[in-house]
């Protein structure tokens, strides 16, 4: 048996005074497992409609997610679960290693890395390391993100794991260890490579690593410019260019289209877009400064429950001193919704009834959860907020005949 609470949002959210209107509904806890679809090359970008809480949005990226970082909440998604070629999005796990290399002490900014022919070789965006130079991790590093320095990556690849095909199997690790389900590394540059793959959404997840475990070192993403070998290059990332995200990367090969991964956070929130297979940088360009702009003039993030607010105040214990308990939240309780869709906020509580005494404070009752109709729930554990001692002998034969205690 369980138990759903018969509370009106209004009301309850009224006297916790978040302000917001919803409706209750019980809902289930299926999160049904996400198709993996196989990518043709992108020659040219097509616009279709990206699936949003708000209903279809046109987009012109053949691969789109818009991720909303500080509750976790899919603004918008495109075929992102589907495996694409991610071009230079690659050098932000190429990063992720690296960064980790850092934190661990077992590199230093400071130090220096050889610079091999196969890594002075390499085709494509470079830094234009010298032959036979030495270079230091941190400019290595800003060639790699800034510049895009194909050439940065190995430099950096074989001065920590011996050779590109060490490192690359480091990556495929820290991927897996991360969560990315969709993604597979055969370089640590993103050229093109049949084997090489990411999905939208993995890029998305892998920037929110990024942010969120090496703050330190995620500045290096947000610079302008690099100056290196007296040849000047500006990051190409348009939208760290012109102040609207802090970071991340661009990327393009033919079979990938231009693609571009960039994040912002404005009045506490930090959103990440990802978009992939445009047809030109201008294209690009374009269409990741729109969904950013939309992604923080069409959201706002409500709190609709507050840490330690009660949220079943009856809930029916069996063979306890006293008949209910009270059911509290364990934490602030916030999601991220359309403008002015407050009303349509549905929140369940939900948990075993009747509570088998003896019942301990805080101990943890089912859970509350809210979201929009037909989206994804959040999900937050309750607690009791009193103890609920066991009756005696006497009292649970009394209990059967119905004469437990008020």
């Amino acid at each position: 048996m369980g138990g759903v609470a018969g509370f009106t949002a209004c009301s309850l959210l009224a006297s916790s005074r978040a302000g917001q209107a919803a409706g209750l509904h019980r809902q289930g806890r299926g999160r049904p497992a996400g198709q993996v679809k196989e990518a043709g090359p992108a020659t040219d970008s097509v616009v279709g409609d990206a699936v949003t809480p708000m209903g279809p949005m046109p987009t012109s990226a053949r691969w789109a997610y818009i991720l909303d970082s500080t509750t976790g909440t899919v603004l918008l998604s495109r075929n992102a679960e589907e495996r694409m070629p991610p071009s230079s999005l690659t050098k932000m796990m190429t990063a992720y290693v690296v960064f980790a290399f850092l934190a661990s002490g077992r590199i230093r900014l400071e130090q220096e890395f050889p610079v091999s022919s196969r890594a002075w070789k390499m085709e494509g965006s470079r830094m234009f390391v010298p032959l036979g130079s030495s270079v230091s991790v941190e400019n290595l590093i800003r060639g790699m993100l800034i510049q895009s320095g194909n050439d940065a990556c190995v430099v950096l690849a074989e001065g920590i794991a011996g050779s590109e095909e060490r490192f690359v199997a480091l990556m495929n690790e820290a991927a897996q260890r991360i969560g990315l389900r969709n993604s597979h590394f055969m370089n640590v540059t993103g050229l093109p490579d049949a084997s090489h793959y990411m999905c939208a959404q993995d890029v998305a997840m892998l920037a929110q690593h990024l942010i969120r475990d090496f703050p330190r070192y995620y500045g290096f993403f947000g610079e302008k410019e690099f100056t290196f070998n007296h040849i000047r290059q500006g990051n190409r990332n348009v939208l760290v260019d012109k102040g609207l995200a802090d970071g991340l990367k661009t990327g393009h090969t033919d079979a990938g289209g231009f693609g571009l991964c960039a994040s912002s956070e404005r009045n506490g929130n930090r959103v990440i877009v990802v978009i992939n297979g445009t047809a030109s940088t201008n294209e690009r360009a374009h269409e990741g400064e729109r969904l950013m702009s939309w992604a923080f003039s069409s959201f706002e993030t409500v709190q609709l429950l507050h840490k330690g607010q009660v949220v079943e105040p009856a809930a029916a214990v069996w063979n306890g001193e006293h008949r209910t308990v009270g059911l509290a939240v364990a934490e602030d309780v916030s999601l991220t919704i359309p403008v002015g869709w407050s009303s349509k906020v549905q929140i369940s509580v939900d948990y075993p009834s009747p509570i088998p005494a003896p019942v301990a404070a805080g101990q943890k009752s089912g859970h509350v959860s809210v979201g929009l109709p037909g989206q994804p729930r959040v999900y937050s554990p309750l607690y009791t907020v009193s103890p609920v001692g066991e009756l005696g002998f006497a009292g649970r034969i009394l209990s059967r005949f119905g004469h437990a205690p008020q």
